[in-house]
């Protein structure tokens, strides 16, 4: 009801106003069946635009510059990925094409390491350890890298959230230490200096050193900076396998003390024993938000994980940087010690590899050109060829390759994925980078989720499966996430809104990307329309790259914006 009082309101406008040029509108998507966003049945109308804003939905007479025919095709807000993994492949190729052919238009980063804010040493470092795509760090803080990105060209839309480690790192290095209450004071100025540039909050990912040595106090430290400045915790908990429950119970806690809003990346029960925790999970979050808690949580749409060996080895061996744990592990007592607790019972670390098991492990991302050949088998192959034990042949190729190494982990439950899509509170983010199948992209393998976490939904979960409705499968996909972040002006086609439109074909929109082949892109999508222009336009990146930084509530640039006394002095 309230979207066609909308169109009635925007066609009484129309009838209102005075006769255009032929140049009335820039752009027109005509006679689609338009889903709002708000999860409501969709409405067959116009969607017209003019500069970065949406001007009239419903009948929209009068000429264009530019006119999409969007007949028997759905007409959407551009998608929001909750969890992107850009941060470096914007660098190289500025058009994200594995996801902009799904549909985003917005780019969310900060997954417990952010560009920013950084001091000589962490350039230093982030220099010295990158992979396949070499850049130069030309930026100091955040925003600045936001705003680099945007200079350079993007297609689409980018945030961030600030690290929870990336701020531990900036004062206290990679070690596992307590800060003192002057370096905790220091990294708390760093979340609020971060949030008046625009962070949509702190995001933490509570399994990888040096993240993992937060404890929960310094945490709810930093979330009650971000939560006063306008924004939320976002975190990769503590455990999403044995310790699956606690964490869930540490990151509302988290909440609970700050003031701040919550959401739980990759929402999942990880290894075949916790499957089962999946309601007990469900019952924490929703007695939490039946107590005026707003918990939510995001997910892709594949039942394998995909990060580092790094989660397969002790956070105590990891301590001081990757260069410090690859020493370690040099040191046959080290090793020996590191062994033994990779094949016993987790004790204060997340082992994916012992979930997923060797042949459940699938080697995808080498730094070093002489491992690459073993890209696309698993560990079990790697040990077997080897004539060694999987865990020595983790422990080998991490020093071998001085990186984590990038592998995918399979870890989930089908019918847990599936039911998961249906969560009301449930958004999606891919965990990877947009990217296209050339160029330095080709030197490592990836994920599926990368070319397929978007359009899988559409196509498995609502299309084939049914296990939502499209127009509810939209609204997860844009409106609640723009919510959630904060953001009133964008995740939904609305009259004054921005300009960021999905076109799309319902019946065909499909995922190609498998785990033998991941660098396959998704079809279906015809039209992607990013701030008033188009970046895809009949299912090919046009030249524009109308990408914008996109800031939360608490960037001084705003009108009300900056930091208040509690996060209680904001409204959601």
């Amino acid at each position: 009801m309230r979207f066609r009082l909308a169109l009635l309101a925007a066609a009484a406008a129309l009838v209102s106003s005075p006769a255009g040029s032929a140049d009335r509108y820039d752009l027109v998507v005509r006679g689609g069946q338009i889903y709002d966003g708000s999860g409501g049945a969709p409405v067959t109308g116009d969607v017209a635009i003019k500069g970065q804003r949406i001007v009239c939905l419903g009948v929209c007479k009068g000429s264009a510059a530019k006119v999409v025919d969007a007949k028997g095709k759905a007409v959407a807000p551009g998608f929001v990925n909750m969890l992107s993994w850009s941060t470096e492949s914007l660098i190289a190729d500025g058009r994200g094409l594995s996801e902009l052919k799904q549909g985003v238009t917005l780019e969310v980063m900060g997954e417990g390491d952010s560009m920013g804010p950084l001091n000589p040493e962490m350039k230093r470092l982030g220099l010295q350890r990158q992979g396949d795509i070499k850049y130069p760090i030309a930026w100091t803080t955040l925003d600045e890298y936001l705003r680099f990105l945007e200079a350079k060209g993007v297609s689409m839309n980018v945030a961030s959230f600030i690290g929870a480690a990336t701020a531990r790192i900036h004062v206290l290095g990679e070690d596992d230490v307590d800060p003192t209450p002057d370096q905790l004071a220091r990294m708390r100025a760093l979340v609020v200096k971060a949030m008046e540039d625009g962070a949509m909050g702190v995001g933490s990912s509570l399994i990888y050193a040096p993240g993992s040595y937060a404890e929960t106090d310094e945490l709810v430290a930093l979330v009650t900076e971000a939560g006063r400045c306008g924004g939320f915790y976002i975190s990769h908990m503590r455990s999403e396998g044995n310790r699956l429950e606690e964490a869930v119970d540490e990151l509302i806690s988290i909440s609970r003390r700050s003031g701040a809003p919550a959401e739980i990346y990759h929402l999942k029960a990880s290894g075949k024993p916790n499957w089962g925790k999946l309601d007990s999970v469900l019952a924490r979050i929703e007695a939490a938000r039946k107590d005026g808690l707003r918990i939510t949580a995001d997910m892709y749409t594949y039942p394998a994980g995909s990060t580092g060996l790094d989660a397969a080895m002790p956070t105590w061996v990891q301590a001081g940087g990757v260069e410090a744990w690859i020493a370690r592990l040099k040191d046959p007592e080290t090793r020996a010690k590191v062994k033994a607790e990779m094949i016993g019972e987790p004790v204060g670390f997340e082992n994916l590899q012992r979930h997923a098991g060797a042949e459940g492990t699938l080697l995808v991302g080498f730094k070093n050109p002489k491992l690459k050949p073993l890209t696309g088998k698993t560990l079990a192959q790697v040990a077997a060829e080897r004539g060694v034990s999987p865990q020595d042949a983790a422990i080998d190729l991490v020093i071998e390759d001085g990186s984590r190494v990038q592998v995918v982990y399979f870890l989930m439950d089908e019918a847990n994925v599936a039911r998961q899509t249906t969560l009301p509170w449930m958004s999606f983010g891919s965990d990877a980078e947009g990217q296209a199948p050339e160029g330095s992209f080709l030197l490592s393998s990836t994920h599926p989720r990368a070319y397929g976490n978007f359009s899988r939904l559409l196509a498995k979960y609502v299309r084939d499966e049914q296990r939502l409705t499209l127009s509810e499968a939209v609204r997860k996909l844009s409106a609640l996430p723009a919510q959630n972040l904060g953001l009133h002006d964008r995740g939904m086609l609305k009259v004054g809104n921005y300009a960021d439109v999905v076109v799309f074909d319902p019946a065909t929109v499909q995922d190609h990307a498998t785990f033998e082949k991941p660098q396959q892109f998704s079809t279906g999508v015809s039209e992607v329309v990013v701030n008033g222009q188009l970046a895809l336009a009949n299912g090919e990146p046009t030249a524009a790259r109308p990408g914008q930084v996109v800031r939360g509530r608490g960037w001084t640039g705003w009108k009300d914006g900056g930091c208040r006394k509690s996060a209680k002095d904001w409204s959601w």
